[in-house]
C-alpha cells in the first residue's frame, strides 16, 4: 500500500505565499505522476499541477504564472509553491500520485487526505 501525506496548508492573506508538500511512502517502485488537485465546497475537483516521472509539467489554468510544482525524487516528495494567492484559491488541496508498487504491477492512483488552504481578502 502507498500513503500520501500533505502538509503546509494554512491561512494567509491575499497576495501571500504558501508551500505545500506531499510525501509518498510505502511500497513504491516508481511514481509515474505526482501532483495536486483542489476542491472547494460544492465545486468540482480541478487540476492544479502535476509532474511526470520524465519531468513533464502540466498546470491548471488557475495556477499558471503563480504556482510552481517541483519534486525531490529521492524523498518521493512533491512540492507546490503558491505565490500571489487569491481568495478564490481557497480550497482543500489534495495530493495525487500514480504509483507503480513493484516491477510487476501497473500504476495505481492514490490520494492524500487533503490540506486546507484559506486565503483571506
Amino acid at each position: 500500500q502507498v500513503q500520501l501525506v500533505e502538509s503546509g496548508g494554512g491561512l494567509v492573506q491575499a497576495g501571500g505565499s504558501l508551500r505545500l508538500s506531499c510525501a509518498a511512502s510505502g511500497s513504491i517502485f516508481k511514481i509515474n505522476t505526482m501532483g495536486w488537485y483542489r476542491q472547494a465546497p460544492g465545486e468540482r475537483r480541478e487540476l492544479v499541477a502535476l509532474i511526470t516521472s520524465g519531468g513533464g509539467i502540466t498546470y491548471g489554468g488557475s495556477a499558471k504564472g503563480r504556482f510552481t510544482i517541483s519534486r525531490d525524487s529521492a524523498k518521493n516528495t512533491v512540492y507546490l509553491q503558491m505565490n500571489s494567492l487569491k481568495p478564490e484559491d481557497t480550497a482543500v488541496y489534495l495530493c495525487n500520485a500514480d504509483v507503480q508498487s513493484s516491477r510487476y504491477y501497473v500504476g495505481y492512483d492514490y490520494w492524500g487526505q487533503g490540506t486546507q488552504v484559506t486565503v483571506s481578502p
